[in-house]
């Protein structure tokens, strides 16, 4: 499918709206900017404004709120207007975000090892060499850019990684993230087959027109377009050279504005955060987009914003205030207003007549600022929003830093590590995949030697939670003290992360340090621990004596009488 036509064809396409406009929500909550918050539950480009969104969430239904604004989002915190004569006083907690840094941190603190399948070539030779180009893959950089990714993948739901390259920059291709309403996918079984990137360009007449450059992924090829529109029509299409930002576009595509990659896979991997995906099930082609971490729990952060807010008003309205009567009031003449020094240490007595009532006195006013029940209202909604998105409050540090065993910290963290667990299982395959085709570009563009594509990849995530060394030294202890493990298997049992090479190494460096210490005597090979052979007259006699006068053997073991009589 080529790219779009010119003309008024809508952009966004109509039927990523819905999606499109739930990441832009997700969006204000993970990015804690109070005005996108406030913006998307009630401004101009919310749910509201969009036909729609509003068709989904039965937004047509007059709002009982003030202001007239349609629908539920107007009963959301953030979506209630700010009451005349009043200061934007509302508060963001920004929970969202730090629960999406905890999903990266949990997948992406440390790297996964990716591997060439041994079982699936005989060149053990070329399968080393490719494992050790994988890892350069994932150095530092691709490291830090997967975690961005999963990070943002959390709280939009998922993201596009696209393999780029350019040998002047680097002399090997490099990974580069896409927010998910950045991309448009065609599915085939669930399965992205070609992926439309955008981006929208500054105008270079400074109009109010707007650019935006198409960059079409297929396998084997990308096609290259620009559109001049508006806000929400694709627009006319452009030629490349039309635009200082992709005049340079203009000598590398050939006369149908494609690039051929060369590569026979598709160079754009999607990387979902969790599925299913439970609200967009009505549209066909975001079925296989992945799950948000802040999907159905909006109101829930909303909740806890708006408490956290009326604690902040219970501070604000508990400063002492100090009231008194008009008559205590100095002034420097008619017009200047009056004054009160309350640093002043003497004050001369009114006259005045006291009617009995106290409005002579002064008086304080401080109200009581509830810090318990906001609090744990406050701990309530913040333990139900974390269970909500998949994670334990122990992750948040909820139970302190008290010293703990591995087996308790797994049991305080089971559900972090639970859903843990399940993300891996979507992440291991879009990085498989990205990786493959990392592999590709590298050997037909980077000329990379002594790299396999073909070969298949196998990726191992280190444990989340390391296990203890003393529970784990006492374990080995008692089954070498059972006779039932091996060195192979203690120094395995030890070091999981390590490969075949170097557990046989280590194997050998603990045999060669015991025979170091215990070295095996001369002449002994078969290390019995007995005298060295050349001094035991027996060693070649099983235990029979020679006689030196005949050269008969003598049995030591004869009866000594027998033994005597002989020798007279």
């Amino acid at each position: 499918m080529p790219l779009p036509p010119s003309g008024k064809t809508p952009w966004p396409p109509v039927q990523f709206a819905e999606p499109f406009a739930d990441m832009d929500v997700w969006r204000a909550w993970y990015g804690g900017d109070t005005a996108h918050l406030a913006q998307v539950y009630g401004g101009p480009g919310s749910y509201a404004q969009n036909p729609r969104a509003r068709e989904f969430f039965d937004l047509n239904k007059p709002s009982q709120y003030r202001g007239g604004i349609v629908g539920g989002l107007a009963r959301m915190f953030w979506g209630e207007p700010v009451t005349p004569g009043q200061p934007q006083a509302k508060l963001h907690v920004p929970i969202a975000a730090d629960v999406a840094e905890l999903s990266a941190n949990l997948l992406w603190t440390d790297i996964p090892s990716v591997t060439v399948d041994t079982d699936s070539t005989e060149d053990t030779g070329l399968a080393k060499s490719t494992t050790e180009q994988i890892k350069r893959y994932l150095d530092d950089r691709g490291h830090a850019t997967m975690r961005e990714g999963t990070e943002l993948a959390s709280a939009l739901s998922g993201v596009y990684v696209r393999v780029v390259w350019d040998v002047s920059l680097r002399p090997r291709p490099w990974w580069d993230i896409l927010g998910p309403d950045a991309v448009i996918p065609e599915w085939k079984w669930g399965i992205l087959a070609a992926a439309t990137v955008w981006r929208q360009l500054d105008s270079p007449t400074g109009g109010s027109e707007v650019w935006r450059l198409l960059e079409r992924h297929e396998p084997g090829s990308i096609e290259y377009g620009l559109y001049k529109g508006d806000a929400d029509v694709l627009g006319m299409s452009m030629a490349l050279a039309d635009h200082p930002e992709t005049e340079g576009l203009a000598g590398r595509v050939n006369d149908k504005g494609m690039v051929d990659t060369q590569v026979d896979r598709l160079l754009v991997a999607y990387l979902p955060n969790i599925r299913p995906n439970r609200g967009w099930g009505h549209i066909p082609e975001a079925v296989p987009f992945g799950r948000s971490d802040f999907a159905g729990i909006e109101p829930l952060l909303g909740a806890l914003d708006e408490a956290w807010t009326s604690w902040m008003r219970d501070l604000r309205l508990g400063k002492a205030r100090i009231m008194l009567p008009q008559s205590m009031l100095e002034t420097d003449g008619p017009g200047t207003g009056g004054m009160f020094d309350l640093d002043r240490e003497v004050f001369v007595q009114l006259n005045m007549l006291d009617d009995g009532s106290g409005a002579t006195a002064l008086a304080m006013n401080q109200f009581n600022i509830r810090v318990d029940e906001h609090e744990r209202t406050c701990s309530a909604l913040r333990k139900q929003i974390l269970s909500s998105a998949g994670y334990s409050a122990q992750s948040f540090g909820d139970e302190g830093t008290v010293a703990a065993t591995a087996t308790e910290v797994v049991a305080r963290k089971e559900e972090s590590l639970t859903t843990r667990g399940t993300k891996i299982l979507y992440q291991r395959p879009a990085l498989l995949d990205l990786v493959t085709a990392t592999m590709m570009v590298d050997v037909v563009h980077c000329k990379a030697k002594g790299v396999d594509p073909a070969a298949e990849l196998t990726a191992t995530w280190p444990q989340a939670v390391q296990p203890d060394p003393e529970a784990v030294g006492r374990t080995l202890s008692f089954l070498e003290t059972a006779g039932a493990i091996s060195t192979y298997m203690k120094v395995k049992t030890l070091r999981p992360e390590w490969d075949e090479e170097e557990v046989l190494k280590e194997v050998a460096r603990i045999r060669d340090d015991k025979q170091a210490a215990n070295p095996i005597p001369a002449g002994d090979p078969f290390n019995t621990g007995g005298p060295d052979s050349q001094d035991d007259p027996a060693a070649d006699g099983e235990g029979a004596l020679e006689d030196p006068a005949d050269g008969e053997p003598v049995d030591d073991q004869a009866d000594p009488k027998q033994g005597q009589a002989k020798a007279a």
